[in-house]
């Protein structure tokens, strides 16, 4: 018996134009979102260009040419995550970076680093 998984999450227009370049800039296959336990609230993002595929990965094609794997571990914390990417001026320095906005987080750690799920 196969069990079909299902994953909700959305990645805007800039995001995706985002991923698409840095998966060919570094000869990727893919993107996998990925969360670790770490910071001071409990779990951080943690996006990666990869070259090979987890056994635990799910796949799904946001775009033509742009291939995302999450692992089925962090599922339950990623449901109806949404991806952007912004482009900001802070202090002078010039930042690019994709942002997670995910109705499942309680709260950020001060630096905004890392969260928690209630």
């Amino acid at each position: 018996m196969s069990t079909e998984i299902t994953f909700n999450a959305s990645f805007s227009a800039a995001a995706c134009d985002y991923i698409k370049k840095i998966i060919q800039r570094d000869n990727g296959i893919g993107f996998r979102l990925s969360v670790k336990k770490t910071g001071c609230s409990g779990y951080s993002y943690f996006p990666e260009v990869i070259q090979e595929i987890n056994p635990s990965d799910i796949f799904f094609e946001i775009e033509a040419g742009i291939n995302i794997y999450i692992d089925t571990k962090w599922l339950h914390l990623m449901e109806g995550l949404k991806v952007d990417f912004v482009e900001e001026e802070i202090a002078g320095l010039k930042q690019k970076r994709l942002i997670f906005i995910n109705p499942k987080e309680a709260g950020r750690c001060g630096c905004g680093e890392s969260f928690h799920i209630e």
